[in-house]
This record gives C-alpha cells, structure tokens and sequence, in this order.
C-alpha cells in the first residue's frame, strides 16, 4: 500500500474518530473531564478555520498532525468503552446518511478569538515597546 493510500486511510479514521467523540459529547453518560476534552476536539475539529493555518510550514501541520491524533487517543481511552462503541454506531450511521461532517460554529468563533487575543496582545506588545 503506498504512503498516500496509508495517510487517506488515516485521515479517514480520524474523521470518524471525532463523529465518535461528537456523539459522545451528547450521551449523557459521559463523565464530565471526558466530554470536556470532547467538547473541545470537536469543535477544534469541524471548525472550518485553523488556529495554525496549514500554509505555515511545519507549525501548519502540527496540530493535524500531532496535537488532534494525541487528544482523540485520550479522549477515547478517558470515555468508557460502552459509550465508545453507541458513538460508534451512531457515527456509522451518520456517515451512511450524510456522506459528510457536521460543521462547528463553536470551534470557529473559538480559534477566531484566539486570534483576535493574540492580534490584541501583540498590540499592546508593540504599543509597549513605542512608548
């Protein structure tokens, strides 16, 4: 199998990771620290902006690449295995109907504040640094 093949596989697994996590934000079963990392893997995940922009060499692919598959490995080890597995029919199912993912408003007004924070703080760095 080529590398290419081997990535779409991986990024295929990792799309259906986080429908899995976004039906589990919603069991209520899920105890609290779980869903709280859920709540944040989804919404950074189906956000339609990042907060490093992927044409940044290197930095831009961190996140895809490292940060997101380690959070989602620990999400999924933190939520216990009953509820992982009802997520995971519920996320087959989706996938079955809708062929797509759902978007997430909340994780992009989440990275667009981040941004405008460190737009802010660099301001006033500069600002301090004039005066």
């Amino acid at each position: 199998m080529a590398l290419i093949d081997k990535l779409k596989n991986w990024a295929q697994l990792l799309k259906q990771d986080v429908l899995i996590l976004w039906f589990a934000t919603k069991n209520p079963n899920t105890p609290w620290a779980p869903k709280v990392i859920c709540i944040f893997i989804v919404a950074y995940a189906l956000s339609p902006i990042d907060l490093i922009p992927d044409f940044i060499p290197i930095l831009g692919f961190v996140d895809d690449l490292l940060l997101m598959p380690f959070l989602i490995w620990l999400a999924v080890r933190l939520i216990p295995t009953v509820i992982i597995q009802e997520s995971r029919i519920q996320a087959d199912k989706w996938l079955i109907q809708n062929q797509s993912k759902p978007k997430s408003n909340l994780g992009f007004l989440i990275v667009a504040v981040i941004w405008l924070l460190m737009m802010w703080l660099a301001y006033l760095l500069i600002k301090s640094q004039i005066s």
